[in-house]
């Protein structure tokens, strides 16, 4: 069971880690840059990117372990069924810290991949933490499962977090396309010669 745990981190990590790639190439990063223009709703965008994706992957996980599906199940630790709210309050707890500490703070004379790693690992924390809101409140496994206590919370994760990133890097994601096929028709010209 503990090795459903470290699959579901390695997968958060591997996402994380191609986010970050992603906009380590030079053109992605000055393209973000260029249309995602001040500090703030840069760090806003990869955390609401951060949490829409660790969302979708902790829904399809939960998914597949409460259907029994592959190699998904609950993690259980001696007896204990310890949700993935836990994950997401250590995690929110230790970018506090580094925050605190001013790691990963977005202010100038910081890492920017620091910053660019804690915005991203906030939305993830958000998203494990918020995914299992129903548990805050009735500490019950099975509220989790019901409808009362799924299905308008997903609903609105869901869209809320595809909104923030529309709202927060609404230009960016305007201007990818374009760039790729750029990219992608350049690439064929060079080809020909």
């Amino acid at each position: 069971m503990v090795m459903i745990a470290w699959l579901f981190g390695f997968s958060v990590l591997v996402v994380t880690c191609l986010v970050l790639l992603f906009l380590w190439n030079p053109r992605m990063g000055e393209l973000f840059h260029r249309h995602v223009g001040d500090r703030p709703r840069r760090r806003l965008f990869l955390a609401a990117v951060g949490f829409f994706l660790t969302l979708a992957l902790a829904r399809f996980m939960a998914y597949a372990a409460g259907r029994g599906i592959g190699p998904f199940h609950y993690i259980y630790i001696r007896g204990t069924h310890v949700h993935h709210l836990v994950w997401g309050i250590l995690l929110l707890l230790v970018v506090g810290f580094c925050w605190l500490i001013e790691v990963g703070t977005g202010t100038k004379g910081t890492s920017l991949f620091a910053s660019r790693l804690m915005s991203l690992f906030y939305g993830v924390g958000a998203a494990l933490t918020l995914d299992e809101f129903a548990l805050w409140l009735n500490l019950e496994d099975t509220v989790y499962w019901t409808r009362e206590g799924r299905a308008s919370l997903d609903a609105i994760l869901l869209f809320g977090a595809a909104l923030l990133i529309g709202i927060w890097g609404r230009d960016f994601l305007r201007a990818l396309p374009s760039e790729l096929f750029h990219a992608r028709r350049k690439g064929r010209e060079e080809q020909k010669l």
